[in-house]
């Protein structure tokens, strides 16, 4: 053969592979609202930064006709890039090609950039789109998936790992991005479940659409599987490429560092008046959290889940901080079984990758009733204890207003190796509220009082919040380093984190923790 044929070869060959399952297929997507695997790369990276690798792997089945319908890259396509000029590695599902199935042989192209993600120390992005596993390769497909959930443990915590579910995710194909650490999902057009609508209909006799069922908003709101929801790929992948605009490539180096025109020493009079004087009235506790950031800017992670804690990314002084915060204005801020799930989630993601945390704290207590303690409040609460208590990342805790019983000890306390303590002036730091610390500690009295029972009881209430509701106690025991003004958050937090970024702890040696789960 010449050299010319052999040029030509290959061009032949990279234009089957860039064709995918067609242009009919492709127009499918297309007319679906979705973006080709290629495209969706192409948008996720820095223009002109893809360089593919295993283009013209194909698969070796030779069941059920197989042997005669070979796609060069087999339905997956995988990489590595830039994004704002930083390394990743990225695989994205090609629909058009067996329904992106998984085979032996696409599962190995998806385990080689782990393996280089993991030698070089740089994120891994996955497009999902996918019918899940080749059911003509039978067991081979899924030992396929089996490599690449290795991969996903072995990496947790080396480098950050991302999931975009662009379309179906099904079967054993939805374990890889429940071990990564961010799930993306997209309105109307993705979907996750270990069993669809048909076998559920089949066993439980129940009838659900596939939307119900796994759709961006089930897992956004209700199991709180995923993190993000985006309605368009479009949006999705803009979304992916400013979360990492807060992560470090991997566990070993910093985030990036955003310059910015906000002065640390920036005031917010504001903040003075946001939490009310009366102790059961709700507030926003995202207007503090704003107006503390650089900019004021706040990238929330699960937005739509446990709304009664908040958490996300930020910028203090252009550094990354992962932000957590009880929310008064849902569940008067009460850690439930959700909540404790999603922070002590983001508390550990923060300190595996060196992400200092700032807690503002306003809770008060565990949320009571039959069905959160038979659904193992204990259990999952003391999940984020544990997350807090093992965390040796800088931690700094705000105390906005109140710090009641457990939940003040698991919110940061200075007992957990918190680094600093603030607290407001509106702080009330206590075993429990005034009302019910008066009712169990004057029981006795209150009944003898007779028609001045309720006179008496309101004085002892305001006795018990004079003496105790307040930070004052705490202070004065050193568990708290400072009563602040609220206007001045900015700028402690900055000096803090400023005076800690050379902080080092340890862990006693031990292969790992048992963490309750």
């Amino acid at each position: 053969m010449k050299l010319e044929e052999k040029l030509n070869e290959l061009e032949r060959r990279n234009q089957a592979a860039h064709a995918g399952g067609g242009a009919e297929r492709t127009e499918r997507q297309h007319e679906a609202g979705k973006m080709s695997a290629r495209e969706r790369i192409d948008f996720l990276l820095d223009e002109g930064s893809f360089e593919e690798l295993d283009r013209l792997v194909t698969h070796s089945c030779r069941d059920f006709g197989m042997d005669q319908k070979k796609i060069p890259g087999d339905g997956f396509v995988t990489g590595y890039g830039r994004i704002d000029g930083r390394l990743v590695y990225v695989f994205a599902h090609d629909f058009t090609v067996f329904g992106g199935s998984l085979s032996l042989e696409n599962a190995a192209k998806v385990c080689k950039v782990m393996d280089l993600a993991m030698k070089t120390g740089a994120p891994i992005i996955g497009l999902n789109d996918s019918g899940g596993a080749r059911i003509q390769e039978g067991v081979a497909s899924l030992a396929g998936y089996a490599d690449i959930f290795l991969r996903n443990t072995l990496a947790s915590g080396v480098v950050p790992q991302i999931s975009a579910i662009m379309g179906p995710c099904a079967g054993g194909a939805v374990y890889s991005p429940a071990i990564t650490d961010f799930i993306f999902m997209v309105d109307h057009s993705s979907y996750m479940f270990v069993t669809g609508p048909d076998v559920i209909k089949t066993v439980t006799h129940e009838d659900v659409t596939k939307e119900e069922l796994g759709g961006a908003h089930t897992h956004n709101e209700i199991s709180g599987v995923a993190q993000f929801i985006a309605s368009k790929d479009e949006e999705c992948l803009q979304m992916i490429r400013e979360l990492l605009s807060f992560l470090p490539s991997n566990n070993r180096d910093g985030a990036p560092i955003r310059p910015t025109s906000d002065s640390p020493d920036r005031s917010q009079p504001e903040l003075d008046s946001i939490v009310p004087a009366e102790s059961d009235q709700p507030y926003d506790i995202k207007r503090i959290i704003l107006g503390c950031l650089d900019e004021g800017y706040f990238f929330e992670v699960q937005e739509h889940f446990a709304k009664n804690i908040v958490v996300g990314f930020g910028r203090l002084d252009g550094k990354s901080v992962g932000i957590v915060a009880n929310q008064p204005q849902v569940l008067a801020g009460c850690l439930d079984i959700n909540a404790s799930l999603k922070a002590a989630r983001f508390v550990r993601f923060c300190d595996a990758f060196s992400i200092p945390i700032v807690t503002f704290e306003d809770v008060p207590g565990f949320l009571p009733g039959t069905e959160q303690e038979y659904g193992g409040i204990i259990k999952h609460g003391a999940k984020l204890l544990y997350a807090y208590a093992e965390a040796t990342v800088p931690k700094i805790t705000v105390i906005t207003r109140k710090a009641y019983g457990g939940a003040y000890c698991v919110m940061g306390s200075k007992h957990l190796r918190t680094d600093v303590n603030y607290a407001y002036p509106t702080a009330e730091i206590a075993v429990m509220g005034p009302a019910g610390a008066v009712n169990i500690l004057y029981r006795r009295e209150i009944a003898e009082a007779g028609d001045e029972a309720e006179s008496y009881r309101q004085a002892k209430i305001e006795e018990f919040r004079e003496r105790f509701a307040n930070p004052y106690t705490a202070a004065e025991k050193g568990w708290i380093d400072e009563v602040i003004q609220p206007r001045n958050t900015r700028p402690k937090l900055i000096a803090a984190l400023r005076m800690l970024e050379n902080k080092a702890d340890t862990m006693p040696r031990k292969k790992h923790g048992n963490i309750p789960l």
